[in-house]
């Protein structure tokens, strides 16, 4: 139960703390602060996951945060996704995991255009 509070009041110090960003700030960061707002309610791990994902289809972290704008899209993407178990399962497979095998994801088709070879 205290951990439930402890993470109650670290999400609204977040939330103060973006609603104080200046609109400069915001640029500097490349999002809105609809979409900053939006990431605090995402998962913890989300940018793993995006990360871990893209390495199935042979993009590092580099090649996948090359385009900033593109990057937030992904997340976002990842962030609302209700195929969590399936991406987990897969996930779990670790470097035996095969691009077939990631249908389910909302980000496939940007993955497969960005991958540096033909999957």
């Amino acid at each position: 139960m205290f951990d439930r509070i402890r993470a109650l009041i670290d999400r609204l110090h977040e939330v103060q703390e973006v609603n104080a960003l200046s609109d400069r700030d915001l640029d500097d960061l490349g999002m809105s602060r609809e979409q900053v707002l939006a990431f605090l309610k995402m998962p913890r791990d989300i940018a793993q996951r995006v990360s871990a994902m893209g390495r199935i289809f042979g993009l590092s972290e580099t090649e996948l945060k090359r385009d900033h704008a593109l990057w937030v899209e992904i997340l976002s993407t990842c962030g609302h996704c209700a195929d969590r178990t399936a991406c987990a399962r897969l996930l779990a497979k670790g470097d035996a995991a095969q691009p077939a095998e990631a249908g389910f994801c909302g980000n496939r088709t940007t993955f497969v255009d960005l991958a540096p070879h033909a999957i």
